[in-house]
């Protein structure tokens, strides 16, 4: 190993990271620029990158879990210095010869609310407001990210043939959408863009203002509603669960909502407490169902039998036929 890679710091290997996600467009640059000067840096700026060994990201994990971040907030951020470490090795020249090996900590990041009908109708009830109603039913039908609706242009709806499209490279995994439009949805777009030109946004306030920042309406909505801890991104969870209800196959809801993985979509757990309820609520009344149908086919073979039985019986009783006399 050379002087020079000797005296590679962390720093410089944060620039490249930084830079990488700028010049690729990564919608998560200011979560990067977070990652890095509000938790990394602290620890490991200054630190020469062979320095860097299991014992300081060990170290690092324990300060993280005392300052109680959660196992999947620290995995992000090891995982944003281990691309540092592989963006020095791919440096010409490399930068870094060798990266130490990250720890992957468990995580208990399964997605838990769901919005019932019940509860919908309460938060529309709290603020009818046209932009509130389009986007929370736009959320829950298709399961879609806040940020994907509130950067939604006029010139992204077809409104005659009922078509809604996210643009490659618009969402959060870079992927195109085309979704058909419910009749409700319909209803509610139609009015959103009513006298506007393509370029607006599809939601504004009555001041005509794009819905820039609704967490005050949505903690007060849900607050009514009598469902607080719930979040705008459990619409998600709620709108894979209403297509699967619908008999949608998994993989048509993942294209839908936007989930390429599957071990990311199966981290939502779709399937509620009364889903499964009623799916054990359906095994009994199977059970009924076929005992009472085979406790149906016993009376009436007993009353064939019986009847039989009776048949017999008449005609043994019968006196017999006098013999004719000739």
């Amino acid at each position: 190993m050379g002087p020079q890679l000797e005296r590679t710091k962390v720093d410089e290997l944060a620039v490249m990271f930084v830079r990488d996600y700028r010049i690729n467009g990564r919608k998560s640059l200011t979560d990067a620029e977070t990652r890095w000067n509000q938790h990394l840096k602290p620890f490991f700026g200054g630190m020469r990158a062979i320095d860097v060994t299991s014992e300081q990201l060990a170290r690092y994990v324990d300060k993280r879990q005392q300052e109680q971040a959660a196992n999947a907030t620290i995995n992000r951020e090891l995982a944003a210095l281990k691309r540092m470490f592989r963006l020095g090795q791919q440096a010409t020249p490399p930068k870094v010869v060798r990266a130490p090996k990250f720890p992957k900590l468990a995580e208990n990041n399964i997605r838990k609310g769901f919005l019932e009908d019940g509860q919908y109708r309460k938060l529309i009830e709290y603020c009818p407001d046209l932009w509130f109603r389009g986007l929370v039913e736009c959320g829950r039908t298709y399961g879609w990210r806040v940020s994907e609706l509130l950067t939604m242009r006029v010139s992204q709806l077809d409104v005659a043939q009922r078509v809604i499209r996210l643009e490659p490279g618009t969402t959060k995994n870079r992927d195109g959408r085309e979704v058909l439009m419910t009749d409700t949805i319909h209803k509610l777009l139609s009015a959103l863009v009513h006298g506007k030109t393509a370029d607006d946004y599809v939601f504004t306030r009555a001041s005509g203002n794009p819905v820039r920042d609704f967490r005050v309406t949505w903690q007060n909505a849900c607050a009514h509603a009598g469902v607080p801890e719930l979040l705008f991104h459990d619409l998600r969870r709620t709108g894979a669960r209403n297509l699967r209800r619908a008999g949608v196959a998994e993989g048509i809801i993942m294209k839908i909502g936007g989930w390429r993985t599957r071990s990311v979509f199966e981290r939502y757990a779709i399937v509620s407490r009364s889903d499964m309820n009623d799916a054990i609520l359906k095994l009994q009344e199977t059970e009924n169902r076929v005992e009472q149908e085979r406790m149906q086919a016993e009376e009436q073979q007993q009353e064939q039998i019986r009847a039989q039985i009776g048949h017999n019986e008449a005609i043994l009783a019968q006196p017999p036929a006098s013999k004719a006399v000739n």
